[in-house]
């Protein structure tokens, strides 16, 4: 034994002299090493994807978003608080509703500020997926989205609340449909695939999709640019105008664009009751990596000009706004919250956290989505409650992590959680978000003199200045 481990170790030790010596003698062009600067140039993704372009010469259809994330969180902080305003005291319940469409006939009314995104039956996740996203959402009280798919009995029998995406496609469109939502969101499009025409070839259609989608056999299932029907804005304004009549909000979904300031001015000019801006950080079940990569604008920048933008309109009293688009922590929430959003939409994490342990019944040998797709080769395997009690279980982790932030910040609610609770280290970042920037004192810009004593302004809860009583 001792002789063979000898050998087995002179041939490691001969191994590893020749390859280090071919490796640090030979030129470029004849040594293995050229590919680590070809890897450090052009990156592990970039290597694969454009041999995977190569393959076959089709479309690439990447799962689940972009790995581009531009959006800098991390560089806006919350403001605790001791004496200038105190803590809450901690036997105080912090209220963590929200409300979409305050002025809606029927208000969304939700527990949690969280809502499961848009993700669709068929072209995408599977039915069992489906019901479990509604069950873990109805476990917390919030919402759950049909995406662009029509709404299915077993996912609305398993939601409290279900919104449902008004398509380009044509889903969620009929009456019958419509009655049962209690939200309806228009689907300009989303960050993760903007307004791109979207072709789910025919072998991936099963016959129960053709069947609710009145698709031929043999036919891919197409959704197209626009919606049917609205070819100028006197079709959209008559579009909303007919959906508000079912009562409950109706909003519209929208990748974020630098456009978005006029696409925003003809929502409300049309009486939306909420907007979506999804950012360019959104998941999607597989889509061209250009839309993913190159398109768009990241989530935080794009909130924090809609929520100015509505705000200098003035109709933030009835207009909410609900963000998406790579928010995966209950501190991306809260900061979402604080920059103008009244709820937020998670889909990529929410995914990962329902799956959880059951993503091992398909690796190592399959990707863990192979559990999730519709055409999954171990969709029949996941366990619907176990999943469900997964993602409910996440959900209210980032719930009690909010409120422990509002504890700290004096805020009984999160619907209290405003701009003045957030300072950034990025001095651009804080001009757009119109925060203060943190390098520089809250003493500035100025000081008022009271009684021959230097009070400093402070923060205002409006954002702005004022000067505190310190005898209340």
């Amino acid at each position: 034994m001792s002789l063979m481990a000898d050998l087995m170790r002179k041939m490691m030790i001969e191994s590893m002299q020749d390859i280090w010596t071919k490796m640090v003698s030979d030129n470029y062009t004849r040594s293995e090493f050229a590919m680590v600067p070809i890897l450090q140039k052009i990156g592990l993704r970039s290597l694969v994807e454009s041999n995977l372009r190569a393959t076959d010469g089709e479309v690439l259809d990447r799962p689940l978003g972009s790995p581009v994330v531009l959006s800098p969180w991390e560089k806006l902080l919350l403001n605790p608080v001791h004496l200038h305003r105190f803590p809450v005291d901690e036997k105080q319940t912090i209220d963590t509703s929200a409300t979409i469409g305050p002025q809606a006939k029927k208000p969304l009314k939700l527990a949690v500020p969280i809502i499961i995104s848009g993700m669709s039956w068929g072209t995408a996740l599977s039915m069992k997926m489906k019901v479990a996203l509604a069950k873990a959402a109805s476990m917390v009280g919030t919402a759950t989205n049909t995406g662009e798919s029509p709404a299915q009995k077993e996912e609305r029998d398993a939601a409290k609340f279900l919104i449902g995406q008004y398509t380009r496609g044509g889903q969620n469109s009929k009456p019958e449909e419509l009655k049962q939502l209690d939200a309806i969101e228009i689907q300009l499009g989303q960050g993760a695939q903007a307004a791109a025409p979207v072709f789910q070839p025919s072998r991936f259609v099963g016959e129960d999709i053709r069947r609710v989608n009145n698709s031929p056999e043999g036919k891919p299932l197409r959704v197209p640019t626009r919606l049917k029907g609205v070819n100028n804005i006197q079709d959209f304004n008559k579009l909303v105008a007919g959906l508000k009549q079912y009562g409950v909000p109706v909003g519209v979904k929208f990748a974020a664009t630098d456009y978005m300031e006029h696409e925003l001015k003809i929502m409300v000019d049309a009486g939306v009751d909420y907007v979506v801006v999804d950012g360019a950080e959104a998941g999607t079940h597989g889509g061209p990596t250009i839309l993913q990569d190159d398109m768009g604008l990241p989530t935080l920048v794009a909130l924090a000009r809609t929520s100015n933008y509505l705000e200098d309109l003035g109709v933030r009293d009835r207009v909410s706004i609900i963000a998406g688009g790579g928010l995966t922590t209950p501190g991306h929430f809260l900061k979402a919250k604080a920059l103008g959003a009244d709820a937020v939409y998670i889909g990529t994490i929410a995914l990962i956290t329902l799956l959880h342990t059951q993503m091992i019944k398909a690796l190592p040998l399959e990707p863990p989505m192979q559990i999730a797709l519709y055409t999954g080769v171990f969709k029949g395997e996941l366990d619907v409650d176990k999943a469900a009690e997964n993602l409910a279980n996440f959900l209210h982790s980032c719930q009690e992590e909010m409120k422990f932030a509002c504890y700290a910040m004096g805020k009984k609610s999160i619907f209290e959680v405003n701009r003045s609770d957030l300072t950034s280290v990025d001095r651009d970042l804080a001009a757009l978000c119109r925060i203060r920037w943190a390098y520089r004192s809250i003493f500035e810009p100025a000081e008022l003199l009271l009684n021959n004593k230097d009070i400093p302004l402070v923060h205002s809860e409006a954002g702005g200045f004022e000067q505190p009583n310190y005898l209340q």
